[in-house]
Formats: structure tokens, sequence, C-alpha cells
């Protein structure tokens, strides 16, 4: 027995495979080299730990609570767009009326050419073509077929007195002469409910002339209406309306005449069937005659909203 000397933990000894014993002269066998182990046959999988399948199973609830919540968000949504006003709680008006017109959009100005209230524009004179800075018919109208205007929408002094009556059509006539006038033009449409407008801009050579016209004021007279007084809805719906625009049909605000510049009148009671107002604007250059009529009587949310939109068009 010999002893060995060791600098560490003494290791195992490794299998030595067994050798066969054979008769002295007989060939040496080769020996076998051990088999290769097999592959173990593959079983289910392991189940993950009970802590794995909790926070599997809590992930799993969040992403499906997020689906349903996003899905219920995007549904209410579209119905929130797909709705009409009154028919969202806590929305719900009455419709007054309103019409629908088309964004307002002015017309270009020629190259070089001031804006009509631009600082380097003292007199406010309007540069753009006449027949551009007439509002637009509202959706569902249909062109009155009343109002005398070529295909350019130019319209004669004479064919414009004609909403006066015969009386005072020479006095009239002959103020044009002398203040200044250098062209009208205008458009109209009627209403499904029978309101009828008529929209006339005059251009004068300067914003004095424009002061000395008699045509459109308290005092007036029109086909149809013998007197006039001044529209006690028009101060308070201004307000009310201004702060609208820019949805339902109305557009922004800003641009609108002063004040000062604009007129509202309707028709004195007692009147018969149809009842007329009147919109007076002063811009510079430009009057503007808007009358609307309507069998029993005129509307007041669509009147004023087409004075206040032919005001912006013009400012």
């Amino acid at each position: 027995m010999t002893e060995q000397n060791t600098t560490g933990t003494a290791s195992a000894p490794e299998p030595v495979a067994p050798v066969a014993l054979q008769a002295p002269g007989t060939p040496q066998a080769p020996v076998a080299a051990p088999a290769a182990e097999s592959p173990a046959p593959e079983g289910p999988e392991v189940p993950a730990a009970p802590k794995d399948r909790r926070k599997l199973r809590g992930f799993l609830r969040w992403t499906a609570a997020v689906l349903v919540f996003a899905g219920a968000g995007a549904g209410t949504a579209y119905g929130v767009l797909q709705s009409e006003r009154t028919e969202l709680p806590g929305l719900s008006t009455e419709d007054d009326g309103r019409w629908v017109y088309h964004r307002l959009a002015k017309p270009e100005l020629p190259p070089g050419a001031a804006l009509p209230r631009g600082a380097d524009n003292v007199d406010e004179t309007h540069y753009a073509p006449l027949p551009a800075l007439v509002l637009q018919a509202p959706a569902g109208a249909r062109p009155d077929t009343g109002l005398k205007a070529d295909k350019d929408g130019a319209v004669s002094p004479d064919a414009f007195l004609e909403e006066y009556p015969a009386a005072s059509r020479a006095e009239l006539k002959q103020s044009f002469e002398y203040e200044g006038l250098r062209q009208i033009t205008g458009r109209g449409w009627t209403m499904p409910d029978g309101t009828r407008t008529r929209i006339y801009l005059l251009r004068f050579h300067s914003s004095e002339f424009v002061d000395t016209f008699r045509g459109c004021n308290t005092n007036v007279r029109l086909n149809g209406a013998d007197a006039f007084e001044i529209d006690a809805a028009w101060s308070k719906a201004k307000i009310t309306q201004t702060n609208n625009l820019g949805s339902d049909g109305f557009n922004n605000a800003a641009g609108t005449l002063s004040s000062s510049d604009v007129s509202v009148y309707a028709e004195a009671k007692p009147y018969g069937d149809e009842q007329t107002k009147l919109g007076c604007l002063q811009a510079g250059d430009v009057q503007a005659v808007i009358i609307q009529t309507r069998k029993g009587e005129v509307a007041t949310v669509p009147f004023h909203q087409t004075v206040l939109l032919q005001s912006q068009l013009l400012s």
C-alpha cells in the first residue's frame, strides 16, 4: 500500500471500463466503445410556477380591460360625431332657424392693392370685383328670378329703383348722377319657407358719396312697406350671434363692420300679409342694401345672420 500526497481535496477515481480476460496467444479483442446515451423522451412541458401564472393572468386581465375601454371610447366618439346637437344630453338646443351658409372666402385683390380697412387705405376703398363681395346664397335656396341682374350680377339703376315706390324713383335716380354712383351688383334667393332675400351693393367714387345716399334709412319707403322702425332686437341679437359665429352656419366674427356702419330696420306694425326687413351697411365706398320679405313675419335669426355675414365680406 503506497501513500498519495494530495494538495487539495481528493477526487473520486474515474470508473474504468471492464476488460475481458483472454488466453495467452489469443488476439486481443477490441474494446467496445461505451454506448452513446439516447436522448430522453419528450414529455409534457413543466407548468410554470404559481407566481409566474399569477403574473400572466394579471397581464391578460389588464390587456382585456384596455381593449374593452378602447372599444367603448371609440364607439362613444363615433356616436358624438354622428349625433345631432338635439340628441346629446346636456347639449340639446332647439333649432333657431339659422341658415347654412358656405364658409366665407374673401376674393383676391389685384397685385399691390390695399385691403379695404388697411392702414394705407384711408377711404376704405374696395379694390375687389364688386360681384365677388356679394354674399352667396345659403343651402337650400333657389335663385330669385325677380331680381333683374345680368349673368355677371350687374344691376342697372332703373332695375334697382324698382324696389322703391314709383313716386320716389325719379329723385333717387337724379341723386345717383350727383352722388358719384359707379356700379350696382346684386343677388337674390328664395328659401323653402318663402323668405325672399335681395342684396344690392352700390359702389360710389368715395365714402363721402356713400354718406349722402338716402335710399336706406328709417325714413325710406319700399314697395309694400310704407313705414320702418329701428329693429329693437338687433343690438341684443348682434352680441349673442357674434359670440356664436364659427359654428352652425356662422363664421368667425373677426372683421365685422362697426355698429355705427350697420343699421337694421323692421316694417312697423300693422303690416299686411307680408313683412319686410331692411339692412343698411356702409363700408367705405360701398353701400349695401339688404331686403328680406316673408309672409307673416320675417324670422329674426336668419335675417340678422345675413346682415352679419355680408358685413364680414365688406370689412
